[in-house]
């Protein structure tokens, strides 16, 4: 790999302009033409007339590698190492600053651009709401029931109770909302990951119809929670459009929108490619198909509320609190069950589990067969009114049909949230920084108008996946739990909280799940540590590859 070094504002940055933020961690580099600029001075590549001094008053010394010759390839991807020096007394307060990361650059003919960014490792949703804040004090001694996790789940259970006058202690381990139920892109979206025509297959018309019908149920339930309990969360049933990869995906939404029709009476519409310009401002896809009863929402919000909401009817909500272990009285002739905790124990007449992604070792059954998955997002600066409309002119929740899918939506404030399953490993610092370069690379392949648009914003979070790709919510043994909802959390993880909430207290519940056949691994080959996602990962990009 050759290696190519600038420094000063000669060569690469000649006719160029230098911006620094030091706050935001962003350079850009763009053409200038110095006779455009008032000082006067014939090496001037127009940076910052402001605080940081003029250009011409620090070092920046770029460092390229992957780059044969110059001028440099169109769409290349290289990486960079940055350094800027103060040159002068006169900057002795501008601090040193060095970023390496892999970049686009756009240079050559027409629009010269180099664009170096260091998003924020922090989830954009989390910027717009102050969380509740949960209950202070000592765990009680007794409740009637016990919720591990304040997620979607657990919060829509604790309302659903409390307002019944149960008396119901949610245990988090770390926040209200901590988990998906904030890291998500608030797309509330009818049917489940696994395909009609499967589910018919796999579970037979009848018991497939029941759960399509849960699944229209879960957006209707979320709209009325959310008009009952005044949550501003910007919920719009905008509809989502799932666009296909190749003409072999849109051949087969002819079938699957036909027997939605016929046996699920849900209206959906099929777009051919020449149609989709009035629905996305791209050109790869062949065709897509739009459902309108779909819906859009700030997933931080909602859960917000719905904490709030929990809170308000007298639900308590215990943050920090790790539940290391349940053990069910019934050995001992006692009903019940006792939860070691963190913070001490706490017995329960029932127990309700709803860690989804998260589930631990506290729950050997439920650990040994709930595949935690990477999902990563990353979110634009906000873009302009038009640039906006341009890409989505109908607001749509977005994914495409592949097995390694992306998807993506418009933020209330005009950015673009462009997420995927760009490492299937949960997120860590590696796998997120990782994710945001894969992220930026195929949001720029679904939409080149952003090629010069900045990233503000990277986070990643687990998703929960069973081994049959089927949301599972029922009992055991006493223990009731709800999960395994493989991206359709947002809805389903609210419909499910309140069917269990409903079948704790001996009310009439709607739950087809409890219904189905829970596996596990074969051959129980595994222990709820995923060693075999990287394989699984290689499988899904083959699947997407050869179908």
């Amino acid at each position: 790999m050759n290696r190519h070094n600038f420094s000063e504002p000669r060569h690469l940055l000649q006719g160029f302009r230098v911006n620094l933020d030091q706050r935001g961690g962003f350079l850009a580099v763009e053409q200038h033409n110095p006779s455009h600029c008032q000082c006067g001075r014939d090496d001037c590549t127009r940076s910052q007339h402001g605080p940081l001094g003029h250009s011409g008053d620090f070092r920046v010394q770029l460092t390229v590698d992957g780059l044969d010759d110059i001028p440099f390839k169109q769409n290349a991807t290289i990486r960079v190492s940055v350094n800027i020096q103060p040159a002068s007394p006169r900057t002795e307060s501008l601090p040193t600053n060095r970023f390496v990361g892999s970049i686009l650059v756009m240079l050559g003919r027409g629009a010269k651009a180099l664009t170096l960014m260091k998003p924020q490792e922090r989830n954009y949703w989390l910027d717009t709401i102050a969380m509740p804040l949960g209950t202070h004090g000592d765990l009680p001694d007794r409740v009637d029931v016990a919720i591990v996790g304040a997620g979607f789940t657990g919060l829509s259970a604790a309302r659903a109770l409390a307002k019944h006058g149960v008396a119901v202690a949610v245990l988090e381990t770390n926040t209200v909302g901590w988990g998906a139920s904030s890291r998500n892109g608030g797309m509330v979206l009818t049917g489940l990951k696994l395909g009609i025509e499967s589910l018919v297959k796999r579970y037979g018309m009848e018991l497939a119809r029941q759960m399509y019908a849960a699944s229209l149920a879960s957006i209707d339930m979320v709209e009325q929670i959310v008009k009952q309990e005044q949550i501003e969360c910007n919920f719009s049933r905008c509809g989502h459009l799932e666009v296909a990869c190749k003409q072999s995906h849109f051949d087969t939404y002819a079938r699957s929108v036909h027997m939605i029709a016929r046996e699920f009476s849900h209206q959906l519409r099929i777009l051919r490619k020449e149609d989709l310009q009035a629905e996305i401002g791209s050109e790869i896809y062949f065709g897509g198909i739009v459902d309108e009863q779909s819906a859009g929402l700030n997933p931080a919000r909602y859960a917000a509320g719905l904490a709030a909401a929990a809170l308000r009817e007298g639900a308590c909500i215990y943050e920090g609190t790790r539940v290391q272990s349940i053990e069910s009285l019934a050995s001992r002739g006692e009903a019940g069950f006792r939860l070691r905790t963190s913070r001490g124990l706490l017995c329960a007449r029932d127990a309700f589990v709803a860690t989804s992604g998260y589930t631990s070792s506290a729950t050997p059954f439920l650990h040994k067969k709930v595949i935690p998955v990477g999902s990563f997002i990353i979110v634009t600066e906000p873009l302009p009114d038009s640039l906006a409309q341009e890409l989505s002119p109908r607001n749509r929740m977005i994914y495409d049909s592949k097995h390694y899918l992306y998807y993506y939506r418009l933020t209330p404030d005009n950015r673009l949230l462009f997420g995927g399953r760009a490492a299937f490993f949960p997120e860590t610092r590696s796998t997120v920084r990782k994710s945001a370069e894969i992220l930026q690379r195929g949001m720029i392949e679904v939409y080149p108008q952003l090629r010069n648009a900045a990233v503000e914003y990277v986070w990643g979070g687990t998703l929960d996946f069973c081994f049959d790709t089927m949301p599972h919510a029922g009992r055991r043994e006493g223990m009731y739990y709800s999960l395994g909802y493989a991206g359709h959390g947002v809805a389903l993880a609210t419909y499910l909280g309140a069917q269990i909430a409903a079948e704790i207290m001996g009310a009439p519940s709607y739950n087809p799940y409890e219904k189905i056949r829970f596996p596990g691994a074969p051959l129980g080959l595994y222990n709820g540590r995923p060693w075999f996602l990287p394989l699984a990962g290689a499988y899904y990009k083959v699947l997407d590859w050869i179908s």
